[in-house]
Parts: C-alpha cells; sequence; structure tokens
C-alpha cells in the first residue's frame, strides 16, 4: 500500500524515535477497507523496530485504530487511513508524543493546554484531499498528548458518509467537543486553543503567571510583511520578537502563487514554510499562537499583552497582522457556517457535488471559485454588490462561458435561510430596484474579501473607514515608535510582494528612528 520511497523516507524520519510506539487497530472484516488498513498499519510499523502494530478483528462497525506510547494511551485515535494530507499528522502524532516534534508549542503554549482540567472528548471530521484540515488534526492531536484529560478522535468523513449526514456537516474540517460542535474551517493551535478555553476552563480557575519580556524591535505578525520586518530588523542586530497567530499568516489559506517575482509558481503552504525556515536563520525569537488582547502604545516603551499572561516591551513596535476573511455579518450566516455557509470551496466544494451554489463576491477569489464549483457543482449563481465584476478579464471571460454559472450585479444579500439543520435558500435584494426575493439553494460560498486585523490598536491610532491603519510613504504611524505594514495598513493594492516590501520599508524605518534618537 505504501510504495518503497515512502517508506525508506518513514524509516529515516523515525531513526531517532526513543520511546516505544504501538497501533492498535480495530476492524471488522466485512468493512471493504479492513484488508486496506491492516496492509497501512503493518508496513507503517514496519519502518521502526519502536513501532508494533496490534491488529483485531471485531464484530462492531469499525476501522480505527489508536497509538499508545509505552503501553499508556496517547488519546489519539484514526478512524480510516491516514493517507494523503493527513499521512503528516500521523508522523507528527508520533515524534510529537516521542517529544522530538518540529511543530511542539513552547512552554507557555503548553501551560495553557495543560490548564484546562475538563474531561473534553474531540472528534475531528476531515477530508483526505482538504489542505485546512491537517492544521487543525495537528493542532489538537497536540493538544491531546499533552493534557491526559483530552482525548482525539480523527475521523475520514468520505468512510463514514452516514455520520456526516446525520450531522449536517457540509463543511471540513468540522471538531465536535463532548458532542458539541465547536469549530468549522480553517484554524491553527492558538484559535482553537481559544475555544477550548473559552467552554471548558472553570470561572475559578488560577491565572496564569504573568510573563514580561523585552526587546529592542517586536513584530506583531508572522505573514509575509511581519517575516520580512523581524529579518531586516535582525539584519540590523537588533533583539527582535515576532508575536502573532502562525508563521505565513493569511497566505497558508493561499493555494496557488504565480505573481511572486522570480518564483513563476509556490502554494501558500510552502511559501509560509520558507518564510519560517528564513526567519530560524537569525536569531529572532517566534511566539505564534498567540492572541493580542491588548496594547499600550503612547509611552517611550511599548507593552503588548496576549491571551496567557504575557506582556511583550520594546521601544519599537510594527504592527503587521494582516487581515482576515470577510464574512457577510447577515442574519443566519453564523448559524450555518459549516452546515451551508463555507468559505474555502477547495476543501468544501465536494460536498456539494450536484447541487446548486451562490457565490458571493465577484473579485478575482470569487469568481475563481465560481468556476472551480462549477467543475462539480449542477448550478453556480455569483452574486456581486457592486454595479459590475471586478475580477480580471481572463477570469470573467471564463465564467462567462460556463453553461451552469449566472452572474448578477447590484445584488446585496440579507438573510441566510435554512431549516434548522442545513441552508435552504438566501434572501436577496436587488440594488437598482430594490425587489427582494429568495434563491432556493443549497450552499453559499462566502468569498467578499479581507478585514484588517486592526481591532487591538483601534484606541490609540488613527483608523480608515475600513479600520485599515493610516501610516506614512515610510510605515510609520501618527505615534512615534509605532510602525504599520502589510494588509492591516491603507497601503493600495494587497499583495504579497507589496506586504513584503513593506515590512522591509518598516523595518528601515524603526533602524533610522534609532539610529537618529527618535526612539
Amino acid at each position: 500500500m505504501l510504495d518503497r520511497d515512502i517508506l525508506e523516507q518513514v524509516t529515516g524520519v523515525f531513526q531517532a524515535l526513543k520511546s516505544s510506539f504501538t497501533l492498535h487497530a480495530e476492524y471488522n472484516p466485512k468493512n471493504e477497507k479492513a484488508g486496506e488498513l491492516q496492509d497501512f498499519v503493518k508496513e507503517f510499523c514496519s519502518c521502526s523496530p519502536h513501532l508494533t502494530a496490534d491488529l483485531k478483528e471485531t464484530t462492531e462497525d469499525l476501522l480505527q485504530f489508536a497509538i499508545s506510547k509505552e503501553g499508556e494511551p496517547t488519546g489519539i485515535t484514526f478512524r480510516g487511513i491516514p493517507g494523503g494530507h493527513e499521512f503528516t499528522s500521523l508522523l507528527l502524532a508520533i515524534l510529537n508524543a516521542d517529544g522530538i516534534g518540529r511543530n511542539l508549542p513552547d512552554e507557555a503554549i503548553c501551560s495553557r493546554i495543560r490548564a484546562i482540567g475538563a474531561e473534553v472528548s474531540l472528534s475531528t471530521y476531515m477530508s483526505l484531499s482538504c489542505t485546512n484540515c491537517p492544521d487543525v488534526v495537528q493542532a489538537l492531536n497536540i493538544v491531546s498528548l499533552l493534557n491526559p484529560c483530552i482525548s482525539h478522535v480523527i475521523t475520514d468523513g468520505a468512510l463514514f458518509q452516514d455520520e456526516v449526514e446525520s450531522f449536517g456537516i457540509q463543511g471540513v474540517p468540522t471538531v465536535f467537543a463532548n458532542g458539541e460542535l465547536l469549530h468549522v474551517g480553517r484554524g491553527d493551535l492558538g484559535t482553537l486553543l481559544g475555544k477550548l478555553e473559552e467552554r471548558f476552563n472553570a470561572e475559578d480557575a488560577p491565572e496564569p503567571e504573568p510573563v514580561e519580556r523585552e526587546y529592542d524591535v517586536v513584530v506583531l505578525g508572522g505573514g509575509p510583511s511581519g517575516s520580512s520586518a523581524a529579518i531586516y530588523s535582525a539584519r540590523k542586530g537588533l533583539r527582535v520578537a515576532v508575536v502573532g497567530e502562525r508563521i505565513g499568516g493569511q497566505v497558508r489559506d493561499t493555494v496557488g502563487i504565480e505573481n511572486l517575482i522570480s518564483v513563476p509558481y509556490t502554494t501558500g503552504a510552502h511559501l509560509a514554510e520558507a518564510l519560517k525556515e528564513h526567519l530560524g536563520k537569525y536569531p529572532i525569537d517566534i511566539f505564534d499562537n498567540r492572541s493580542i488582547t491588548s496594547a499600550s502604545l503612547r509611552g517611550t516603551i511599548k507593552e503588548i499583552t496576549t491571551k496567557g499572561g504575557e506582556t511583550f516591551k520594546a521601544p519599537a513596535v510594527i504592527i503587521a497582522t494582516g487581515a482576515s476573511w470577510r464574512r457577510l455579518n447577515v442574519d443566519g450566516e453564523a448559524d450555518y457556517i459549516g452546515r451551508g455557509v463555507a468559505f474555502c470551496p477547495h476543501c468544501d466544494g465536494p460536498f456539494y457535488k450536484g447541487k446548486h451554489v451562490a457565490v458571493i463576491g465577484g473579485g478575482n477569489s470569487g469568481i475563481e471559485a465560481a468556476i472551480d464549483l462549477a467543475a462539480i457543482c449542477s448550478k453556480v449563481t455569483v452574486l456581486e454588490f457592486a454595479d459590475s465584476l471586478r475580477a480580471d478579464t481572463v477570469l470573467r471571460e471564463k465564467a462567462s462561458s460556463l453553461p451552469n454559472v449566472e452572474i448578477f450585479t447590484s445584488m446585496q444579500t440579507m438573510r441566510v435561510m435554512g431549516d434548522g439543520k442545513k441552508v435552504t435558500a438566501l434572501e436577496v435584494k436587488n440594488r437598482n430596484t430594490e425587489e427582494i426575493s429568495s434563491i432556493s439553494l443549497d450552499g453559499i460560498f462566502v468569498q467578499i474579501g479581507l478585514s484588517a486585523n486592526s481591532k487591538p490598536f483601534e484606541a490609540e491610532l488613527d483608523l480608515t473607514p475600513r479600520k485599515e491603519i493610516v501610516h506614512d510613504g515610510f510605515c510609520r504611524t501618527a505615534i512615534p515608535g509605532v510602525y504599520a505594514a502589510g494588509d492591516v495598513t491603507d497601503v493600495p493594492y494587497k499583495q504579497i510582494i507589496i506586504a513584503m516590501g513593506e515590512g522591509a520599508k518598516a523595518a528601515l524605518s524603526a533602524f533610522d528612528d534609532k539610529v537618529r534618537g527618535v526612539i
């Protein structure tokens, strides 16, 4: 089942293993995938003398394996055969359990995970072709490994369609905690940990010990802009920290990148890893999986506080927090996320094969989504608020040529409608005639651009009506020592290459101000 090259690569990866692991497989021999599961587990375990296969037939409807370390459960169970993107999740589960994984969090995050005192059973439904699923699966596997009160079951939704339908799942990854919906869609360890803390931490739980860290420059955000700012600052010999949710930022959600000059093609995941590798070439302290709770910027020394009690101090702060996908913010949208309202056509599109869907947004992302969905959906309705589409000509022409794509402009989304389990219709208004009507459909893909992540700074910095940070041509804000770069600012044209240049500019401006004694 696993080809020779993969087996050799896994053997090399597992050479550093120190502990003994067992994959406890349980399967009903009548299941058509039972033989495949047996072969997978046996071949995988053949890659290291530290791995043992324990195969057990059962009359129950099971197709799964659990991982134990030195005879003790790790809390991680895979239902199905973790191929595709999830093969890496299995590798990391073993490596992280052995303490040698490359994505283990720092001690501050580990402490927050261990502080969750409730018994929590996590269940994630994923797709082997989903590019967002591994981030969620791997994050929750780490949570399970670090906290013995928490277990995590990963289910390949394609093999358990009856469960997918009974739970009304229409998007992946979908995470349940103790049987209740916790999360749908893309996510990272910081986001998921925050949701677990909010739901399961007792009100009388002890507050974490406050920690203060001092630097010359604190960069907020680890996307293209923040990474560039950190590298340029470090090259000037400054003590630099990067504080943010994840290295790569929004780039990780981009499938294909073809306009990064000198790089004809790459993916968001590859670019994010390249940014991380480049940051690692310099003495830069990275604090990822952090959520900023407050910022005090007007003093000589700026202070940034994150959830978990950490405070970062520096005379110079570069804000490069980027932007997040915008939501419609209409009635019904939040109620049906993961049950008809989706944001990623690549991951969630297969749930709507042969069905009628709407794409909200006529920019490049919206029209690209419509073209992709037209290949699997019976009908795609594109709704654009403006009087004309904003997408590139080549995309508009392609979409218009598809027989199952219809495009309407000057249309305002008013309300998402459903039957309590799934989306059934969308209420819209024609902005020219003021006529309100409803469109019967099965799914809605929201593609209306990005919203600046500026909320922690809105009390102290000037913002545009779009909540973007106002800055000058040198990336300086109105407060000395505070700089802003990339998509969180009012810089025109939100592009990766522009964000990188703005990050470099902000770092050089901060260094220039330091040399001149401004900060």
